[in-house]
């Protein structure tokens, strides 16, 4: 790992915007959050696929891997973000060094070439370019590349030093913000400004999450001048310094890029979450107060009120014929950041019973949350093992499991019900409608007749005989020729 790199995990470790570090003495938080990866072992949840995650919702830049075919194929598009605009995130770009390059030295010449393959056929308004554990081990320079090419081109390229060996993929989010930091925002002025100008970073509308969103925010007035990275433009990002209030949807993740912008720029930042009814109540009324609070119109409180009364009487008249359906249900969540408890207060708020959630990657603020809704720490979970996630689900008699695509086969062993809520999902289940929409995938799977077959004993496990059969005894009749007519009557 280079000393620069060096440097800047450990500033994104000393983070004093985040109360665990805040709580740690100074040589504690020397070691880090986590403990940097073994290259070569470091396939899935490395820093390098974390600012991935972060970056690549960014819709209109061209994202180019300089690695082997490996981590670029990998990696690519496992999250659903999607886009309003440009497709061209979704292209996978790698320089796809081969042994041979490495050996030879030819890395830093074929990153070059790539890079003027990519303006000259696509015309991207930027080229991101992610250092990755072969490319950093082997000393590849690619910032002084990514200069050389904005020189020669014309185009900015914007180097991503986050290779996988350099921690998790937490951690990998957190420098992807620091990149940006670095090298993005702030180079672009806007063409206009607002007083209702927010940023919301953290946010990666999966599923077209933020578009659930984004029509409330329209009805005030607020526009997301900055984006990092639901469904965001080069340029988004570049004008975030022109924000008047910055939403973290993420703190875990991104809290350090919030910090930094609002020492920078002044743009003071709110925790807030979009899902379920409260909490998208609350978060509307945060930013519309400090918006205020910054200059915009006071009638914009008013207004808000008006159409958080509106949304909750329209949500809750659609919510209305599912809660008998779900109500008293039990569920284990095992999600982690801001879900850990946005999810349990959207529960919460149906009469579903939460018999435990899992705070992974939660910050203490969040874990706080959940202790205040929840009542105490007794139903909080770090990490579950599959089988202490089986013995959970049994012991505590949960009708479903909420978790991520990892742990639906745990669910299917216990044969209870599963949906999935991270970032594999496939329906969006951000706002007020998204509560509707998540409501109704619990009442789909928990009331699906099949588990009421599937939960049924096996024929060959059931003592009983089944209806209508009766099994053959020496004393019943042989059976008769298979050309008896009687046999055959009324075929």
């Amino acid at each position: 790992m280079s000393d620069a790199l060096k440097q800047t995990v450990q500033e994104a470790f000393n983070e004093p915007g985040c109360a665990t570090n805040r709580a740690k003495s100074a040589e504690a938080r020397k070691k880090g959050c986590a403990k940097p990866l073994t290259p070569g072992a470091a396939a899935g949840g490395c820093a390098f696929d974390g600012a991935m995650i972060t970056l690549q919702p960014i819709v209109d830049v061209a994202h180019l891997v300089h690695a082997p075919l490996a981590c670029g194929g990998n990696s690519w598009d496992n999250r659903g973000s999607a886009s309003s605009g440009s497709m061209l995130y979704k292209t996978g770009f790698t320089t796809d060094l081969s042994e041979l390059d490495i050996v030879m030295g030819k890395g830093e010449k074929k990153l070059y070439a790539a890079i003027r393959e990519i303006v000259e056929k696509h015309a991207p308004p930027a080229v991101f370019v992610y250092a990755t554990c072969v490319t950093s081990m082997i000393g590849d320079d690619i910032a002084a590349v990514c200069k050389a090419a904005t020189e020669a081109f014309g185009t900015p390229a914007i180097p991503v030093d986050v290779p996988g060996y350099a921690g998790s993929k937490n951690l990998g989010c957190k420098l992807a913000g620091e990149m940006m930091y670095r090298h993005v925002i702030g180079t672009i002025e806007p063409e206009r400004s607002t007083e209702c100008d927010i940023n919301i970073i953290g946010d990666y509308n999966l599923n077209g999450e933020l578009w659930q969103i984004k029509p409330l925010l329209d009805r005030l007035g607020i526009r997301i001048l900055g984006s990092l990275a639901a469904d965001a433009r080069y340029r988004q990002v570049a004008v975030m310094h022109r924000a008047r209030v910055t939403m973290l949807v993420c703190s875990h993740a991104l809290i350090g890029l919030a910090r930094k912008m609002e020492e920078t720029w002044g743009i003071p930042f709110f925790e807030g979450s979009f899902y379920g009814i409260s909490d998208t109540s609350e978060s509307l009324r945060t930013m519309c107060r400090m918006l205020v609070e910054r200059g915009a119109p006071a009638d914009l409180i008013d207004r808000c009120e008006a159409l958080i009364a509106e949304e909750e009487a329209k949500a809750r008249a659609a919510l209305a014929p599912y809660r008998p359906r779900v109500e008293g249900r039990r569920v284990l969540l095992y999600t982690g950041g801001h879900k850990s408890w946005s999810v349990v207060s959207a529960l919460q708020e149906l009469g579903i019973e939460v018999v435990g959630t899992s705070v992974r990657k939660a910050t203490e603020n969040d874990k706080a949350r959940v202790v205040q809704i929840m009542g105490d720490e007794t139903h909080m979970y770090e990490n579950m093992a599959p089988k202490e996630m089986y013995a959970t689900l049994k012991a505590a008699k949960a009708d479903i499991l909420m978790s991520g695509a990892r742990s639906q086969f745990v669910a299917l062993k216990a044969r209870t019900p599963w949906i999935d809520v991270n970032q594999e999902k496939h329906e969006p289940y951000a706002g007020y409608m998204g509560m509707v929409d998540l409501v109704r995938a619990i009442d789909r799977s928990v009331n699906n007749p099949v588990w009421e077959d599937v939960r049924r004993p096996a024929p060959w496990d059931d003592p009983r005989p089944a209806t209508g059969l009766r099994l053959a005894t020496q004393a019943d009749p042989a059976p008769g020729p298979v050309n008896d007519p009687k046999e055959f009557e009324d075929c």
